[in-house]
């Protein structure tokens, strides 16, 4: 019978099952710092709960005693109910590479291989919830794609970037490529991705003649010269206006991981009460309406407990640091999408672009824009991004 996990005959390399299985240690030592951990004092600027000064006290309390009795263990018997694998990946200098993935293969000879990246401080978790959907809508013979999630480098499962490399996006897609490819898909694939993972997803198709078409929820750019505000509707004016406030008000944390990523690793890998104050804070103030706290410490505890924190901000250097590259990824005419481009707008985006600046730099086939969601669109608005990228890949796939 067939099933989720039935490799492609075409693989080059058969991947290993994995299986999420943290050590009873290693859950005990962050049930006792959890416990043991202290929240400061109350200050002027942490009693305000509409987050405008960062996370509130009273919050960071409440999460904090609700992780005291989080079971774990229930929280990765989901996670293994997907299947799970880590594929090997060797890079042109000789450097192996371990790529952790989630995937839902199909078994229909004319699926679309479709890869979805996630981002900072995202993981394949937020995913979940479409291979969900999935898996309740499709049975394996007719899955209209093979669904593939990796892990980026230094996130949870995956292998870590080099330590005598200075590792960059255009290093991640480069791996990210010869994975698809190692899997069997060296003939055609589709990218798709937010954050960080837009990043990628983007250069993999402006690279690489196999990526065939890129969907994206993420494309932060300047306004273009050819550009005009008349062209500009209401939502997409909102969305600009609560992205400019953003970068006047909610980028110290990206500045933070791209000048000084060391101090912040080694001070985040210090206590977990200190991580959930600095991810709890993008997890409320990066969405259209707070997800849960259960939500939230499940991807908190991914971080604390795969060591990911150090290791996963590898990629703000390009943005933040002192050589970022010039007008960013999806401003650089370098990396422009000379193939079917789509773009899902959400309003509640960091920072959601017009669609008059987003057609400059790529062919947009695809353009659909939503009256809610923000920045994790995978996890706030599984449907609606399922169907966006359901009906560009059924639009652009040959």
């Amino acid at each position: 019978m067939a099933s989720y996990d039935t490799i492609p005959s075409t693989a080059k390399t058969q991947p290993t099952p994995f299986k999420v299985n943290i050590p009873q240690e290693k859950l005990h030592q962050l049930e006792q710092l959890v416990k043991l951990s202290p929240i400061g004092p109350g200050t002027y600027e942490n009693l305000f709960e509409d987050r405008k000064l960062g996370v509130s006290r009273s919050w960071l309390e409440s999460a904090k005693k609700e992780w005291e009795s989080f079971d774990w263990r229930s929280h990765e018997a989901h996670i293994n109910s997907f299947p799970h694998f880590t594929l090997p990946v060797t890079d042109d200098d000789g450097r192996k590479h371990s790529v952790h993935f989630v995937a839902l293969f199909s078994t229909n000879p004319s699926a679309a291989p479709v890869a979805f990246f996630h981002g900072w401080p995202g993981s394949f978790l937020e995913f979940l919830p479409i291979l969900s959907l999935l898996k309740s809508q499709y049975a394996p013979d007719q899955l209209p794609f093979h669904v593939i999630v990796p892990s980026l480098s230094g996130y949870t499962f995956s292998g870590r970037p080099p330590k005598d490399k200075d590792w960059t996006m255009q290093d991640e897609a480069r791996i990210m490529h010869k994975f698809m490819c190692e899997l069997g898909f060296e003939k055609g694939y589709v990218t798709q991705g937010g954050d960080i993972g837009s990043f990628i997803a983007r250069i993999m198709g402006a690279e690489n003649e196999a990526c065939k078409a890129v969907h994206l929820n993420f494309s932060p750019m300047q306004k273009p010269d050819s550009a005009s505000d008349s062209d500009i509707n209401e939502l997409e004016a909102f969305a600009l206006k609560r992205g400019a406030e953003f970068q006047r008000t909610g980028f110290a944390y990206a500045m933070e991981h791209g000048t000084r990523p060391a101090t912040i690793g080694l001070v985040l890998s210090s206590s977990p009460i200190a991580l959930l104050a600095w991810i709890g804070e993008k997890f409320l103030t990066w969405t259209d309406a707070d997800p849960p706290v259960s939500a939230i410490l499940e991807s908190i505890s991914l971080y604390w407990l795969t060591d990911s924190f150090p290791t996963s901000i590898w990629s703000y250097r390009q943005h933040y640091g002192p050589n970022p590259i010039p007008g960013g990824v999806h401003g650089n005419a370098k990396f422009r999408l000379n193939k079917p481009f789509g773009y899902s707008f959400f309003p509640y985006e960091l920072m959601a672009m017009p669609k008059a600046w987003v057609q400059t730099n790529g062919d947009l086939v695809f353009w659909r824009q939503h009256e809610r969601g923000g920045h994790f669109a995978a996890m706030e608005k599984p449907d609606e991004l399922l169907k966006d990228v359901t009906d560009f890949v059924t639009q652009v796939w040959k």
